[in-house]
């Protein structure tokens, strides 16, 4: 069972790349400010870093209604159907199958994903495509909360 929410956290590659932000920032402040100006630099370095970092956090949740990843909302009474994307056909999918019109919620360190198809005539998108850690899980409940079978 979908316990409702999943957080997407960057992957430890992408902290790791921004290691070098408060050296950065130290070496920038280091011949203005000197020694002591070199520690706010890299202070200054470090939460650039985790700021960034931070917006690249998002969070997916599914309540009774509707279908929210960070703040685009999809309401499930629109949700035709729903299959789950992983390997190969993930990157036909994100490829030469791509719907240009379509909603992309993807993260890189995030391999599976589901595609949800929309059958809304006031709304052009035809599909949503989310990265998620449990495809499985995450399309049997929107199955389950939703008006397709």
């Amino acid at each position: 069972m979908w316990d409702g929410r999943e957080r997407w956290w960057p992957a430890i590659t992408t902290w790791l790349s921004w290691l070098p932000a408060p050296i950065g920032g130290a070496l920038a402040a280091l011949p203005i400010w000197g020694p002591a100006g070199a520690w706010v630099g890299a202070g200054a370095g470090a939460l650039l870093a985790v700021g960034v970092l931070l917006s690249l956090t998002w969070t997916t949740e599914l309540t009774g209604t509707e279908f929210r990843v960070g703040r685009a909302r999809l309401p499930l009474d629109v949700v035709s159907g729903v299959d789950v994307i992983a390997g190969p056909e993930r990157r036909a999918a994100l490829g030469p199958g791509l719907d240009a019109r379509a909603h992309l919620a993807i993260r890189s360190w995030i391999r599976p994903a589901v595609r949800i198809h929309l059958d809304d005539p006031a709304d052009p998108t035809p599909y949503w495509l989310v990265s998620t850690r449990r495809p499985q899980r995450l399309a049997a409940e929107i199955r389950r909360r939703s008006r397709c079978r």
